[in-house]
């Protein structure tokens, strides 16, 4: 009796489509399949799209690390922020995405809860993974993140504030939205405030706001009063800050909040309460987000663009991927105030 032979098991991905297949159903060449999937800015339109529905017909999907072991690089673009939870990120993320999809890139996406050692371990891994340029949130690195961003070669943005910058720099100057929205308080007459804010030591962005605060209050003789919870800015925490207010310090006339989160649940608060904005508190914040503009009263803030500055980031990334000069290493995007009913 013959004994029966073992089945062979087919080797895994034997079967899949090559790039090569693409290109000769596609009826261009392999070099042009490559660049459509490489560099998509650099072949026609039409011919582009003919290459991707070959690709999606057959199933191929390019193997990028391969790619980038050829090349030293990939096609992502490593993205670290502080939370993703904040809709203030997520903002500026969407920026960046479709700005570099456009561009065929990927983002790689990571979250470091606002601990820089964190971000170091994120970076070490992305550069790890040949990703073609790295996106930070902030200038605020322990200095071996620092060392590590400082001798890569690729380039290196650092969004959400200005400053000195490693390479590149996209943001607004937070110290000077803290002085702005003060002088509008002060304007409005007000002159017995309190900045209310959540982990200034993280969150030290809201804590430039707040030395630029204190700044204009010192210069007009008020005294610079400050809240620093230590819980993440919310809408529950806001409406736990405005009883803490009224109760810590009643002769509080206005409360300049670190962000819209806290401002908003603070004058959700209010209404529930009978409490009237502005007449017995005034309520500030800071970040423009939608919901403090659609409640009553509109909520007083400092709008700060952040899709544009996730775009402008991207745009500038691109340039100096595809071997163009930048002219400009630090781009100020600015802020508006938003001056509502509530102050």
């Amino acid at each position: 009796m013959s004994k029966r032979k073992p089945q062979t098991r087919p080797r895994r991905g034997s079967d899949q489509p090559t790039l090569a297949q693409v290109a000769q159903m596609a009826g261009v060449s392999p070099i042009t399949a490559s660049r459509a999937l490489n560099d998509p800015e650099k072949v026609n339109e039409a011919t582009r799209d003919r290459v991707f529905q070959v690709m999606e017909h057959l199933g191929y999907v390019p193997n990028l690390i391969a790619g980038s072991l050829a090349s030293s690089r990939s096609r992502f673009i490593a993205v670290i922020v502080p939370s993703l939870v904040n809709t203030v990120f997520l903002e500026v993320i969407k920026g960046l995405q479709d700005t570099f999809e456009a561009a065929g890139y990927q983002i790689l996406l990571g979250n470091t809860n606002y601990d820089i050692e964190r971000e170091h371990q994120l970076v070490r891994t992305f550069l790890g993974w040949s990703c073609s340029a790295l996106v930070t949130a902030g200038l605020k690195h322990n200095p071996a993140c620092r060392r590590l961003l400082q001798e890569c070669d690729r380039p290196v943005m650092e969004v959400m504030e200005l400053g000195e910058a490693l390479d590149l720099n996209v943001g607004l100057d937070h110290h000077e939205a803290g002085r702005c929205m003060a002088s509008h308080l002060l304007a409005r007459g007000y002159r017995q405030p309190i900045y209310v804010g959540a982990r200034l030591a993280d969150d030290y962005r809201a804590g430039m706001r707040y030395a630029g605060h204190s700044e204009v209050l010192e210069a007009a003789g008020i005294a610079s009063r400050l809240i620093d919870i230590d819980q993440p800015g919310s809408l529950e925490e806001g409406a736990k800050c405005l009883e803490r207010v009224r109760q810590d310090y009643p002769d509080a006339d206005v409360i300049h909040f670190a962000n819209d989160d806290l401002a908003t649940g603070a004058l959700l608060h209010a209404l529930r309460l009978g409490i009237q904005v502005p007449d017995e508190i005034a309520i500030a914040g800071f970040n423009g987000l939608p919901l403090g503009q659609y409640i009553t009263p509109r909520l007083t803030t400092i709008l700060s663009p952040r899709e544009t500055m996730g775009r402008v980031a991207a745009e500038e990334i691109l340039k100096r991927l595809a071997g163009k000069r930048v002219t400009r290493r630090k781009h100020d995007v600015g802020f508006q105030l938003l001056n509502g009913k509530s102050t």
